[in-house]
């Protein structure tokens, strides 16, 4: 597959955008952005104030959702045409759960097929939710993003839950969703710091605490990996793996000879013996080992359980009155782990501008949306908390100036190729649009019955019920979203799959006639 080039973003650094995300994420660049790391509605079935007199005094949002009133057709035409897929764990949702769920998965839907085109081939994308809806968000992060790209399910141990008599567990954490774009995405791997305790058994000597390693490897290092190191033979199915030069304290890699990375495995194994680098076990048919010392470690690898980051205190001077707000140190984590210095970092669903002052902190450029119109204020405000802002331009110093922030309703225009959703998760073809009226599918569903009935026109089979029958294409779909009703049918729906396959009527028609399906003679629909 041809993977096409990323692309500069067509936003200025330090942007934030005030209305409906979808929108702006619309008017983006395709693959322009390094990062996502976005806190949008949990579905939590509740209303969010911010309290009074605080700095978000006046935010709120409604986190309940229902098909009729916050799913648009337009939307539904989008998702069950381009990505069928994607429908059906809309569909399950809406069925498994409720309607509620389903216009919630499907509002967040649209926005996540916009925030995948938008990541560059190397980006990454953190979704912050709950187990509300974590499970049915990854299922349509699975469709979108692919199974493949999806590198772990966080939790943040959030909060000690609170209860009297409680019926169940207490809810205590998030799930913070981590998906990439591909094998190339940007990695910097964090540790967690070890107990007090830890080393505090091992051996020492001059240079600190040391325990022994094993020395070999699974993997063939070539024909020497497997000779005897100093007349012992490695175990049966291993070979000699002796560490890099930077595994061991400065002072005792000055032991090591300048050419010690050019040298064959059995050699460097020689080489660390002569450097008082081996541990031999004094135990009868013991293998050698190698000295690992504590002070060349960073720690233990981070794990998907956050648990040492704390919610936001009652007087924390981050804090902004608003309920859902994250804390920063969450988002730096995020940030520093899947992003590098100069990366371009995008919260679509922007908030109290967590994410916005963690990029700015670690010296990335970023762009917020959101659609509160007093956003702009907490974003200066929390910036300024954290000594990043300063009025005037007197002096540039280590600061930016609230000048250099942009605040804008206006649509950023596109300078790229103008791909109005990501190519690779099409199902169908592209070719161009015929001028004509634009229609819903529930017009050209209604239309299609009045002129043809119950009939299917891919196989002739009449149906006493049109729920059988399912609105498809006759030839491939168009880049302006093909809803001319000159191109529309009515298909049963083994033949609306058969079709998929093949992808126009007229070869849908012969393989039906092949199989018997079709009466002998000239198609009247389609001649």
């Amino acid at each position: 597959m041809k993977i096409s080039p990323d692309h500069h973003a067509n936003w200025k650094n330090r942007t934030l955008f005030h209305g409906d995300n979808l929108r702006f994420l619309r008017a983006m660049n395709s693959k322009s952005v390094d990062l996502i790391a976005t806190d949008p509605p949990f579905n939590k079935g509740r209303d969010f104030h911010a309290t009074p007199e605080s700095l978000a005094a006046g935010a709120k949002f409604q986190d309940r959702w229902k098909w009729e009133k916050d799913v648009h057709e337009e939307w539904v035409d989008q998702l069950k045409d381009d990505y069928p897929q994607l429908m059906e764990v809309i569909e399950s949702a809406r069925y498994a759960h409720s309607e509620g769920m389903g216009a919630y998965l499907c509002f967040m839907a649209v926005r996540l097929l916009e925030m995948r085109r938008i990541l560059k081939s190397t980006g990454s994308i953190y979704l912050h939710c709950d187990p509300t809806a974590s499970h049915y968000l990854k299922a349509a992060m699975d469709a979108i993003f692919g199974s493949e790209n999806f590198k772990n399910d966080i939790t943040w141990h959030r909060a000690r839950g609170k209860g009297l008599n409680p019926t169940k567990y207490l809810s205590n954490c998030d799930n913070i969703l981590y998906y990439v774009c591909g094998k190339n995405s940007t990695w910097n791997q964090q540790y967690q710091p070890f107990d007090e305790d830890y080393g505090k058994d091992w051996k020492r000597d001059e240079f600190g605490p040391w325990q022994s390693e094993n020395l070999t490897g699974g993997k063939a290092g070539g024909p020497s990996a497997y000779l005897p190191f100093k007349g012992v033979l490695p175990a049966p199915g291993r070979a000699w793996a002796p560490p890099v030069r930077t595994k061991f304290p400065q002072e005792l890699q000055s032991r090591l000879p300048d050419h010690y990375e050019e040298l064959n495995p059995l050699e460097k194994c020689e080489a660390l013996d002569e450097a008082g680098l081996i541990y031999w076990p004094q135990k009868a048919g013991g293998k050698p080992r190698y000295k690992k010392y504590l002070s060349t470690l960073k720690g233990h690898y981070m794990s998907d359980l956050f648990g040492d980051i704390l919610p936001i205190q009652a007087h924390a001077n981050e804090r902004t009155g608003y309920p859902t707000q994250k804390p920063l140190e969450l988002y730096e984590r995020l940030i520093w782990a899947s992003s590098n210095e100069g990366d371009i970092i995008c919260d679509p669903f922007a908030g109290c501008a967590t994410t916005l002052v963690a990029a700015e902190k670690l010296n990335r450029q970023w762009v917020g949306i959101d659609i509160w119109e007093n956003s702009r204020d907490v974003v200066l405000e929390q910036l300024a908390k954290q000594g990043l802002t300063q009025k005037g331009k007197a002096s540039r110093s280590a600061h930016i100036f609230t000048e250099e922030i942009l605040f804008t309703d206006q649509l950023p225009e596109r300078t790229d190729d103008q791909e109005a959703a990501v190519p690779f998760l099409r199902v169908k073809e592209r070719v161009k649009e015929p001028e004509g009226p634009r229609w819903s599918r529930a017009e050209m569903y209604a239309y299609l019955l009045d002129q043809y009935g119950y009939k299917c026109q891919g196989c002739d089979r009449e149906f006493d019920d049109p729920r059988y029958l399912q609105l498809d294409h006759n030839t491939p779909r168009s880049d302006g979203g093909m809803n001319h009703i000159t191109n529309r049918i009515l298909l049963c729906g083994p033949c609306n799959q058969l079709k998929s396959n093949i992808y126009t009527l007229s070869g849908l028609r012969r393989q039906n006639k092949k199989r018997g399906y079709m009466a002998p003679g000239k198609d009247p629909l389609f001649p």
